[in-house]
């Protein structure tokens, strides 16, 4: 059996391109099954939202106009749900929080990080709910089912710092401009922003033919 093509997916839980891209890492994961391994990686872009919004949107509108530029990109995309005041309503204050619990929550069991994150992302996007605010994230676990005990280790005794820290060293080292950032063919291949569906899959399929040594190659 060949080995899966393995690609690298830069993300903020609060970047609304991301939680409308989900869809896409959906199908990839349905389409190719054992042929990709994506690894899911987080990188600051709203580790300070007064300064990125507050300050960064300060001619446009400041946290409002954001607001209205979030609600217009979620209407291109009808799979997913925004609440009407979202950055109106709730603003919180970094990303850097849950990525910290989200990592705690991947070293204590791999196979939870996907959907919790995906449940922070419509806790906050849909829900307007505070997910930098760590009873909110320990409410979402919860709700999971997911254990606390190694959950709570890994943040108590620095992995899951530790763990983050990579993540974003791996975006400086990388490159990585933005959310969400598609990387493939060890970092040469880079598909950043709203990039469709069907490109991430051309992509792959040429990943793929070029690891099949039945297959002609350029190189």
């Amino acid at each position: 059996m060949k080995k899966p093509v393995r690609v690298t997916y830069f993300s903020d839980i609060l970047c609304v391109w991301a939680y409308c891209a989900q869809a896409r890492v959906d199908e990839l994961r349905e389409r190719f099954a054992e042929e990709v391994d994506i690894d899911l990686r987080f990188i600051s872009i709203f580790g300070n939202t007064r300064l990125k919004i507050n300050d960064g949107w300060k001619n446009r509108g400041g946290f409002e106009g954001y607001d209205d530029h979030v609600r217009e990109v979620a209407e291109r995309f009808p799979h997913v749900n925004v609440h009407n005041e979202l950055w109106r309503k709730t603003r919180p204050a970094s990303s850097a929080s849950p990525h910290l619990f989200l990592k705690a929550v991947q070293l204590a069991d791999s196979t939870g990080l996907e959907k919790t994150a995906w449940a922070f992302r419509q806790a906050f996007f849909k829900d307007a709910l505070d997910i930098a605010d760590t009873e909110v994230q320990w409410r979402i676990a919860g709700e999971l089912d997911i254990p606390p005990k190694d959950i709570k280790a890994t943040l108590k005794n620095g992995t899951a710092m530790a763990a983050l820290c990579e993540d974003y060293n791996m975006q400086r080292e990388q490159n990585i401009e933005g959310s969400p950032t598609f990387v493939l063919n060890e970092g040469r291949q880079k598909l950043f922003g709203n990039v469709g569906y069907r490109v991430i899959e051309a992509n792959i399929q040429e990943m793929l033919r070029a690891t099949d040594s039945s297959q002609a190659s350029w190189c």
